[in-house]
Parts: C-alpha cells; sequence; structure tokens
C-alpha cells in the first residue's frame, strides 16, 4: 500500500528500523506480557476488522435506550487514553501515535496535535503534571512491552521493552518525545501516585516486584527504587512467574496493585517507601476470580473508609476489579467485572473479601452477537451516580450498576458487528478555565481498536431515558481515515507486531 504522504515515510523508515532492531534481537528472551502480540490482541483480526469499517462495511449496532451514540472519530485505532486535569485536552495512543484531542466541546473533539509513534502497547497511557512557577508542565508516560520508534527520537529505538517514555504535550499542537528511562521490571503500564504533581512512577512490576520512576526532573528521570515486592505480582497456574498489571492510586494515599497473584493494597503516603496493608489472600488466585490476571482496580471515595463498615461504595471500602482473561473465548465465561469488600487497613493479611462478579454477556445479561469470541472485561471507569462504563473488547462498552456491590447488575450497552473496545471513561467537569473538578458528567468516550473514538451520552438514574436510541441495525458511516492517519500506516503497524511477536521467539503465557 502506498502511505501517500511525508508521515508515512517516516512511519515506514521507523517501521523498518525496528524490524530490524527486532531481527538481531532473535535469541532474546521476551518478559511475559498481559497482552500476547501473538495471539491475545488479535492484531491481525483488528486490521482486518478495522479496514472493514473504514470501508464502509454495514454491520449491526445493538444499543440499550439509556445509551446515546453522539458521534465518531476514526482518526486513529485507539488502544488507550486519558483526560489531562488541568486543562481540556484527551490524549490517545495507539499503534502508531499519540494524539491530542481538544475536547472544550466533549461532544466535539478536534484533534489538535499528533506525535508519530510505533508502540507496543502502551494499553494505559498515563498523564501527570507538574507547576514550575506560573507554568504547567503537562506530559505523558508510554509503557513500552516489545518495540518503540518515532521520527521525533529517531537515534533511540527499543525493540526489547523495559522502559518508560515521557512525552511532553504542554504543547497541544506540538506533543514530543522528552526523555526516558530503563527499569528493571515490566514496564507493560506505568502510573503516576499523584497526577496532579507527579513526582513518582510505579511500573507494572514482575515476577512478584515492581519498580518506582524518580520524576523530578522529567528531562532526566531515573529509578528511585529497583524493585520492591508486591504480592499483586506474584504467581499464578497461569502465570508460573508472576506479572503485575497496573497500579490505581486513590484519594486517601493508598496504591492498589493488581496482577496475576491478586490484587494488593499500599500505603503510598511516602511514594518512595509503598508499605503493604493487605491483600486479596487465596482469594485473589481462586478459580472463576482469577483466571487469568487481575488487571485494574479502582476505590471510589477512599477518603471516607470507615473499618468494619458495610461493603458500599459509598463508603470507601470496595475495591472495583477487571478480571481479564481473553484466552478464554466463551463471552459467558470470559474475564469478569468484580467487587471486593476492604474490611480492614489495619494491616491484616487477606483483609480484601471477594463480593459479586459479572460478565454482562451471561444468559439473560445484555446481548451477544454471533462473532463474538473476544469480550473479556477490561479497562473501566467509575460515576458518582453508581454505574461504571467498561470496555469489553467484542462485546463493546458496557455499563454497570454498582450502587449494590452485593449484587452488580447491567445498567446498559452499545455493541458493533466491527468493533473492539479497550477503555471507557466518564468525561470530567471543567471549571470556566477547563480545570477538571473531580465530578463527571454523564459523556463516555470510548477507546476502540476498530472504530477509533467513539462519543456517547448516558441516561444516569434518576434521568431521562436518552433519546433517539439506535437501531437494531444500521449501516456503518464510510468513514475513509484521514490522510494525516494513513490506512496503510496502521496495517504496516500491525503487521509489525506480528513480525516481532515471532522474531522474539515470544514465550507462550502459559509457560510463563
Amino acid at each position: 500500500m502506498s502511505f501517500g504522504n511525508r508521515r508515512g515515510r517516516v512511519l515506514i523508515r521507523a517501521a523498518s528500523v525496528v524490524a530490524l532492531s527486532a531481527g538481531l534481537a532473535l535469541t532474546a528472551t521476551a518478559p511475559a506480557l498481559a497482552h500476547d502480540p501473538e495471539h491475545g490482541d488479535k492484531p491481525a483480526s483488528a486490521k482486518a476488522k478495522r479496514e472493514q469499517y473504514t470501508a464502509g462495511v454495514s454491520v449491526p449496532l445493538v444499543s440499550t435506550p439509556n445509551i446515546r451514540h453522539v458521534g465518531n472519530f476514526p482518526e486513529t485505532a485507539a488502544i488507550s487514553g486519558v483526560f489531562a486535569k488541568s486543562a481540556p485536552y484527551f490524549y490517545v495512543s495507539s499503534l502508531d501515535s499519540v494524539s491530542v484531542f481538544d475536547v472544550s466541546d466533549p461532544l466535539r473533539p478536534r484533534l489538535t496535535g499528533t506525535l508519530p509513534n510505533l508502540l507496543f502497547e502502551n494499553e494505559a497511557v498515563n498523564y501527570g503534571e507538574v507547576r514550575r512557577g506560573d507554568r504547567v508542565e503537562r506530559f505523558l508516560l508510554l509503557g513500552v512491552d516489545l518495540y518503540q520508534a518515532s521520527p521525533g527520537d529517531i537515534s533511540h529505538v527499543n525493540a526489547g521493552g523495559g522502559e518508560v517514555v515521557v512525552v511532553d504535550v504542554t504543547d497541544p499542537a506540538n506533543p514530543r518525545i522528552r526523555s526516558r528511562v530503563s527499569a528493571p521490571t515490566s514496564t507493560h503500564t506505568v502510573a503516576c501516585v499523584r497526577e496532579t504533581d507527579c513526582r513518582y512512577a510505579y511500573t507494572a512490576g514482575d515476577t512478584g516486584q515492581a519498580s518506582i520512576i524518580d520524576l523530578t526532573d522529567l528531562d532526566a528521570p531515573a529509578l528511585a527504587v529497583d524493585r520492591f515486592p508486591s504480592p499483586a505480582a506474584g504467581p499464578n497456574p497461569v502465570f508460573s512467574s508472576g506479572a503485575g498489571h497496573k497500579w490505581n492510586f486513590d484519594n486517601a494515599g493508598f496504591g492498589v496493585h493488581t496482577g496475576s497473584g491478586g490484587t494488593a493494597i499500599f500505603d503510598v503516603r511516602d511514594p518512595a517507601r509503598p508499605a503493604l496493608v493487605t491483600t486479596t489472600g487465596a482469594d485473589g488466585v481462586a478459580a472463576g476470580w482469577n483466571d487469568f490476571i487481575h488487571h485494574n482496580s479502582d476505590r471510589p471515595n477512599a477518603d471516607r473508609f470507615t473499618p468494619g463498615s458495610a461493603p458500599s461504595v459509598e463508603n470507601g471500602n470496595v475495591i472495583l476489579v477487571t478480571e481479564e482473561d481473553y484466552e478464554n473465548t466463551d463471552c459467558a465465561t470470559a474475564g469478569s467485572f468484580q467487587t471486593w469488600h476492604v474490611e480492614t487497613l489495619d494491616g491484616t493479611p487477606s483483609a480484601i473479601k471477594k463480593l459479586d462478579k459479572i460478565n454482562p454477556v451471561d444468559l439473560g445479561e445484555g446481548v451477544v452477537a454471533p462473532h463474538m469470541a473476544f469480550c473479556s472485561a477490561h479497562w473501566f471507569d467509575y460515576h458518582s451516580s453508581g454505574i461504571v462504563a467498561a470496555g469489553f473488547y467484542e462485546a463493546g462498552l458496557r455499563l454497570l450498576d454498582v450502587r449494590d456491590p452485593r449484587d452488580i447488575k447491567e445498567y446498559g450497552y452499545f455493541a458493533s458487528g466491527l468493533s473492539e473496545v479497550w477503555d471507557a471513561y466518564w468525561v470530567p467537569e471543567r471549571t470556566r478555565n477547563g480545570v477538571a473538578t473531580g465530578k463527571k458528567t454523564n459523556i463516555v468516550y470510548t477507546a476502540d481498536l476498530v472504530r477509533g473514538l467513539d462519543v456517547f451520552t448516558v441516561a444516569l438514574p434518576g434521568a431521562a431515558a436518552a433519546p433517539s436510541p439506535l437501531p437494531v441495525v444500521t449501516a456503518a458511516m464510510p468513514t475513509p481515515v484521514n490522510a494525516v492517519f494513513p490506512g496503510g500506516a496502521i496495517a504496516a503497524v500491525l503487521g509489525l507486531v506480528t513480525l516481532i511477536a515471532g522474531g522474539l521467539l515470544y514465550r507462550r503465557r502459559r509457560t510463563a
């Protein structure tokens, strides 16, 4: 295919460099990742589906009346996204670029800046900012699993992972690679302890350990702690060596770590010296509750925590958890969304107890299209109304009601015949100056590897149903990819994923 513009040619050159580097690394041992580019994330399938979608192939769309589809922005095949805190921007990371959207009008995101960037996988792009005098410096943290290359830093190509890239987005029209730092544990994801003053960030980790990065000097980030132990990154029957996956930090000074060993809570009020508080214990690796990996989490209202109180999201003693299991192709039993009760934070072992779990395509819960075989629970976002917006890959966007954490219910859904929803985000409320207030609107964005960025509005509990629900079947809009995001680029990148996966003699996860 012809790329047809300068950016496409640059991406081809970058892809060639990465492919060459990967070829030189044929004997290298790749780390165990929560997503395997050979079979887990199905890049070839995603490539084919995106080509059909951008060609305008008619597909079924199913939706509940409380969800209204507002718009689609297919410029980039989205892997992950994140909102800025102090300005109205939304950042999207894909396999071929980092995109900056101005969301001053959240129903009409406007593409503002682009950084060509070949990267696998960065499924949880993270945001941070620091204030220096009267200036706010904004940046993204990109986790490198297998490779990374960009014309913005062509002298440095990563073909082995284990690195965090700092992308400066202070100028939204000109995102740029500012620095990078290597880490001795998995950088599949990386997270700022405090987004509004990001001095430290934690890596996903592996083999029962994680690392801490010092971001005091954004031009020269360094390791603050090479390795520290975390039970969440411990082994289970699938990951024999253990794999960490994500850190989520709450508003009470605690960090929740999820991984193959279940879920663990740490006191991170001194972010350079995390202290283990408690874990999910044996339940965190029990069959049906962790058949693959605890993927990510959230503990809403953590600052309201009262020990010994009844489980309630309002009480700050419920952890919401995704148990990802995309290797299970039965959509009735694939990875579930779960609730867990935090009984105490006094250091008592195994004080996180299971409450309920749901897979929204179980019989009687939502809808299953015949093509669906890749529909594990994935990333999610909580709204103070008690409704969670979650991505379930081919099962689409799912809304879950967690007001009673002992009885999770499906609240709504939107699913398409050509779709892979990786994440869902409630759009934050903002002041007139564009600063996020901490509250969220009824607008949802989804990051879709096939469709790109979708925008929805939701009728939340107590509100009227959204007008004009979608028909059961409709034709997809003809949405040719913008010239700035050539279709050939994404095809080349997705092909490159497969090339590198084979070139690195990637270990199957079940022998990790």
